[in-house]
Parts: C-alpha cells; sequence; structure tokens
C-alpha cells in the first residue's frame, strides 16, 4: 500500500500525464482514501490496543527491572567488587575456560567476598573465607534456587533440592540405608566393580597404539556400576552395558547444558530456553536419564510384589536405599509419592556416582602429577593389605598417608565447587559488614581451598 502511495505523489511532483500510466493505478490512486478509511475503521482500534497493551507490559518490565537493580546496588553497597557491564553484568568478563582463574582472581582483589553479576539484574555475594562461610553455614537458610532451579527438570525435588520441614522429612527417612553396619558388605562390592574397571584398562594400555586412556568415563562406569549394587541392589556388572553408556552420557550433556545455562543470559528464560537447541537436548537427556531410573524402581517394585511382604525381605538382606524409599512411611503412615520417590532416585544415581567419579579421577591426576606421593601410597596400601589384593573395611583407618592424599586432592578440586544460599533473615559477619534478607550468597569452595591467607603454598 506505501509503494501505490509513494509511486502516485512521486507522479504529481514530477507531472507526468495521466494517459501514460496504466488504468489499474489510477483505479488504485482514486481508491486510496476510502480503503485507509476502511482499514482505519476495521483495524485500528485492537491494533491500537495490541500496541498499547505492549507497550505497557514493556514500560512495567523495565520499571520492575529498575526497581530490582536498585535494590541490589543498595544490597551489596558495602562490598566493593569487579566493575560490571549494566545489562551483562560480570559475563563479557569470565571465559568458559578460564572460570576458576578469574574467580580466584577476584577473590585476590577482594577480600572476604564481592558481588558477582549474573547478567545486569541478578547478583550474589560470592564468599571465599572460611570465617564468612562459618558464619554463612551456622545458620538455617534454605538453598539459592538460582541454580537448582535449572536442575529440577532433571532430578527433582529431592534432598539436594528441598530444604524446611520436606527436607527433615525425607532425610530422616532415608538415614538407616546409612549406617556403618549397612556400609560395610560395601567395600567388597566396590572392590569387585573396581577390578572389572582395571581389567578393561589392561586390555587397553596392551594396544601398541593405545598411548593414553580417558579415565573419566570408565571412573564413571565404575562408580554407577557401585552404587548400582550398594544402593539398588543391582546383581550383575553393568559396566559392559550399552545402556547404561546412555545413562553416563545423559548424564555428561545435562551437566554441561546446566552449566551453560546458568552463565547464558538468554537461556535463564524457560519460554525461551525451550525452543533453543540447546533446551531440546537438554529435554532429550532428561528423558534418557529419567528412563533408567524409572526402570531401576520398576523392577525394584515387581521384586516386592514377588518376593512377598517385607518382613520376608528383611529376612534376607538389610534393606538397602531403594528398600526404604519403597517402603517409608512418615508418623502418619504415608509413603512418598511417585514424584518424590523418583525425585530420590534420580538425585542418589546421578549425586552417588558423578560426584564420586569427579574425585577419583582428580585424585588420579593429582597423583599423576606428584609420583613421589603416588610411590608412598603405592607402598602403604602394600603394607596394609599383605597377601591380599582386596581391601577390607577395617584396612581403612590404617592408611593415613593415602587418606592424607585424598583429602588434599579434594582441596585442590572439590567436585562442588561452591553451594548457594538464599537469606531467610539479615546476616552481620565478622567484620561488621550486614547483607539484608533476602540476598544471595554463593560460598566458593574452590576458592577458600585455595586461599593464600588461609593456606601456605596453596597450590601445592
Amino acid at each position: 500500500m506505501s509503494l501505490v502511495i509513494d509511486f502516485c505523489n512521486y507522479n504529481q511532483r514530477n507531472k507526468k500525464p495521466a494517459a501514460t500510466l496504466p488504468s489499474e493505478t489510477d483505479s488504485a490512486c482514486s481508491n486510496i482514501p476510502s480503503l485507509l478509511e476502511t482499514m482505519a475503521g476495521v483495524l485500528s482500534p485492537p491494533l491500537y490496543l495490541f500496541i498499547g497493551f505492549i507497550f505497557i507490559c514493556g514500560l512495567l518490565k523495565v520499571l520492575q527491572l529498575s526497581w530490582k537493580k536498585k535494590k541490589l546496588l543498595r544490597t551489596f553497597k558495602h562490598f566493593p567488587g569487579p566493575p560490571s557491564h549494566w545489562f551483562f553484568g560480570n559475563s563479557g568478563q569470565v571465559i568458559q575456560s578460564d572460570e576458576f582463574n578469574k574467580n580466584m582472581e577476584w577473590a585476590g582483589k577482594y577480600p572476604y567476598g564481592y558481588p558477582r553479576w549474573f547478567g545486569g539484574f541478578a547478583a550474589s555475594l560470592v564468599v571465599h573465607h572460611p570465617d564468612y562461610a562459618k558464619t554463612i553455614f551456622g545458620r538455617g537458610d534454605p538453598k539459592s534456587m538460582i541454580t537448582y532451579r535449572f536442575l529440577l527438570p532433571w532430578i527433582g525435588k529431592g534432598l539436594l533440592v528441598l530444604d524446611g520441614p520436606k527436607w527433615f522429612q525425607h532425610r530422616r527417612l532415608l538415614t538407616p540405608g546409612f549406617h556403618y553396619d549397612i556400609l560395610k558388605p560395601y567395600i567388597a562390592q566396590i572392590a569387585d566393580s573396581t577390578k572389572v574397571m582395571l581389567d578393561k584398562w589392561k586390555k587397553l594400555i596392551a594396544k601398541d597404539d593405545m598411548t593414553s586412556v580417558e579415565m573419566f568415563e570408565h571412573v564413571s562406569l565404575m562408580t554407577l556400576d557401585s552404587i548400582m549394587k550398594c544402593a539398588f541392589t543391582s546383581q550383575s556388572s553393568n559396566q559392559t552395558c550399552r545402556e547404561l553408556d546412555h545413562y553416563i552420557k545423559a548424564v555428561y550433556d545435562l551437566t554441561y547444558l546446566v552449566s551453560q545455562r546458568v552463565r547464558n543470559l538468554l537461556y535463564r528464560n524457560d519460554l525461551i530456553y525451550s525452543y533453543t537447541s540447546a533446551g531440546r537436548l537438554f529435554l532429550k537427556a532428561c528423558r534418557l536419564a529419567h528412563k533408567h531410573t524409572e526402570k531401576v524402581i520398576e523392577e525394584r517394585k515387581k521384586s516386592f510384589r514377588e518376593e512377598g511382604e517385607l518382613k520376608k525381605i528383611q529376612k534376607k538382606r538389610s534393606l538397602d536405599f531403594l528398600d526404604i524409599l519403597l517402603s517409608a512411611k512418615d508418623e502418619n503412615g504415608v509413603g512418598l509419592s511417585k514424584e518424590d520417590l523418583r525425585a530420590e532416585v534420580d538425585t542418589f544415581m546421578f549425586e552417588g556416582h558423578d560426584t564420586t567419579a569427579s574425585g577419583i579421577s582428580w585424585l588420579l591426576y593429582a597423583m599423576a602429577q606428584n609420583p613421589e606421593h603416588q610411590q608412598r601410597c603405592r607402598e602403604e596400601i602394600k603394607e596394609t593389605l599383605g597377601d591380599r589384593d582386596t581391601v577390607q573395611w577395617d584396612d581403612l583407618g590404617k592408611m593415613p598417608y593415602i587418606t592424607m592424599c585424598i583429602k588434599e586432592s579434594l582441596r585442590l578440586y572439590p567436585p562442588v565447587p561452591g553451594v548457594g544460599r538464599q537469606l531467610s533473615k539479615p546476616v552481620t559477619f565478622s567484620d561488621g559488614r550486614i547483607l539484608p534478607e533476602g540476598a544471595t550468597v554463593f560460598i566458593s569452595i574452590y576458592c577458600i581451598h585455595r586461599n593464600p591467607s588461609i593456606w601456605e603454598d596453596p597450590e601445592q
């Protein structure tokens, strides 16, 4: 329509004879006023309403973000930190592969803690000193959902995410599954899983073209095999099962996608994320992970029906983690819902193998970097075991040097590098600085473990 109008105006300005124009154009130009009147009468009111609605929504959102920004600036006014962009926050200053080094750099500049901006309208106080961490951990503040909410479609609301009365209820129900008397027989099962992994490594390194072995996947399969045997009473080795390969791959994808989503400002919106390729991949990986855990639950329910009442199971063996979940009842005789049951299984299936695999893999890395310590650990284990080739429960207290090395590796490479809390009431730190209710605090375990004011030569 605008092209027709412009063409007619151009014709009038240059006084072209009407005879030189096609009759259709003349007709179009002559009908423009009536056509515009018709469009104005039919389209304008709803169009104006729509434009007005969009404008009002945009204005309200701008006002909301402006108010939120001012509130956050007031919250962290006593805590200097790295300069941030008004919209992107500190995101542009952090390279994915160098995030920990950047955090250490900031920790060196700003003692005890500094505000970290995740975009222009979300921030938390990053704590990197044990005095501050002690203050926060000494309270009962709920976990911050800034990051945890991205895990909910995957692991649900299990112990990792829960807080308050429901957390205490689940914790009380599950505690019997981790009594020492139940854990002792697991040593033999874990040793069997480890032997399977070592046999696989022997075959790999025997190949002429094998110069290195990617350990993390093998270690992950070993720890998953262990948790399946110990917590879910799986009777067979799972390290050669293709289904578990798919589950491990799904866990890799999910952990990477969650960390990616935390860093990406646009991905934080659920609607936008669901339409991205990363969002679709996340949902696909969730379905694969849930398929595995649901199969484990259904197989155990089937064995419950086949074995009969719970008393018959108790005569055969101690209750494992999944037995306790399926038979747990609160004071009113109510068991866990289907959603709660799957959330706890998803949580322990993931946390029970992935975090442990990370810790073991970093320990092997640290040993490789320090062969003199590796040799001392080897000698201690040989002295403890003697002619045996399997570690037993009583051996664990007889290996102080390897215990120190494990703890030191966990200091340098903590599998969980940080945790978050949402303040339920104001907090006053040891140096007198105050954070108000509602503020988010991120305790950087990684930075605390490398704080040079606490550790002499912290990188060693």
